[in-house]
C-alpha cells in the first residue's frame, strides 16, 4: 500500500498463504462478538482467502468480505462455493471504500492494519469504517504488540518459521529474517522462501508497529470508544507482556 514498503507477491500467492495460515484460534473471539440477529450485516476487512469468512457464513450470517488481492479473493470464491455459500467478495482498498451501505459488524483481523504504513493510511481505514458502520455497531481489530526483545533477537539472526505442504503439492520452507526502522516504526521484514528443496526467492512481509499507548490515541482521535481492550483470544486483559492488541470499539 505504499511504494517504498510492501508485501510479496508470493506470500499472497492464495495456495501458499493458505498453507501458512490454517489456524482458527481467533474464530472463536469473533464469532462471540457477532450479532445474535443472524440478519445482521458483517463486513470483513482485509478477509483474505476466506479463512473466517466462510465459516461464519456458515453459521448464517450474511457476510461481505473485502480484500486487495484478486488471488486471494478467487481462492475465497472458489471455497464459497464449494461450500454452497453465496458470500459477496469484493476487490477494494480499505482506505478508500465505498460501498453505500451501512453494516452492524465490521472487523479487521489478523494483523492487517500493519501494513497501513502511514498514518494518513490507517486514518482513511479508519473513516472507511466509521462511514460504514452503523449507529450502535461494533467495530473490532486486533494486532500486534510490539515486543521489542524479538525484534532485537529477530535481527541477529535468520529463522526457520514455517515448513509445510501446499495443497498444490509444493514443499514449503520459509526462513526469516527482519530489521526495525525506528525513524517508521516499520519492522523489514523478509521471507527467504525454498520451494520444492531449492531456493525460490525473498519476500518483503514489511510491517508497522503500533505501541498500545499511540494505538489508543489514535482509535480516540478517529472518533472511537474503547468498549474493550483485550491481550489475547482469551480475552485476557491488555498486559505488556501478552502478545496481542485486540479492540472492541464503537462510533463515539
Amino acid at each position: 500500500m505504499n511504494t517504498g514498503y510492501k508485501v510479496g507477491d508470493l506470500v499472497y500467492d492464495a495456495n501458499i498463504y493458505d498453507g501458512l495460515n490454517t489456524f482458527l484460534s481467533d474464530l472463536p473471539f469473533y464469532k462471540k462478538w457477532l450479532p445474535e440477529n443472524k440478519d445482521a450485516k458483517i463486513l470483513e476487512l482485509c478477509c483474505g482467502t476466506g479463512r473466517l469468512t466462510l465459516p461464519i457464513a456458515k453459521d448464517g450470517y450474511n457476510i461481505c468480505g473485502v480484500d486487495y488481492t484478486s488471488s486471494m479473493l478467487e481462492q475465497g470464491k472458489i471455497k464459497a462455493s464449494e461450500a454452497g455459500l453465496e458470500i459477496n467478495f469484493i476487490k477494494a482498498d480499505i482506505r478508500t471504500l465505498n460501498l453505500q451501505e451501512k453494516f452492524d459488524f465490521i472487523f479487521i483481523p489478523f494483523n492487517s492494519i500493519h501494513h497501513l504504513y502511514k498514518n494518513e493510511d490507517l486514518f482513511k481505514a479508519f473513516n472507511v469504517v466509521k462511514n460504514h458502520l452503523k449507529d450502535g455497531g461494533l467495530f473490532l481489530l486486533d494486532c500486534f504488540n510490539p515486543n521489542i526483545q524479538y525484534i532485537v533477537e529477530g535481527e541477529k539472526e535468520q529463522k526457520t518459521i514455517a515448513a509445510y505442504t501446499t495443497d498444490d503439492g509444493r514443499d514449503v520452507l520459509i526462513k526469516q529474517t527482519m530489521r526495525y526502522e525506528n525513524k517508521t516504526q516499520i519492522n523489514r521484514i523478509e521471507w527467504h522462501y525454498f520451494i520444492n528443496g531449492e531456493f525460490h526467492s525473498i519476500q518483503n512481509l514489511d510491517m508497522r508497529m503500533f505501541f498500545p499507548q499511540e494505538l489508543d490515541s489514535y482509535l480516540e482521535q478517529a472518533g472511537f470508544n474503547v468498549i474493550q481492550k483485550f491481550g489475547s483470544f482469551e480475552e485476557e486483559a491488555f498486559e505488556d507482556h501478552l502478545e496481542k492488541q485486540i479492540y472492541v470499539l464503537e462510533i463515539r
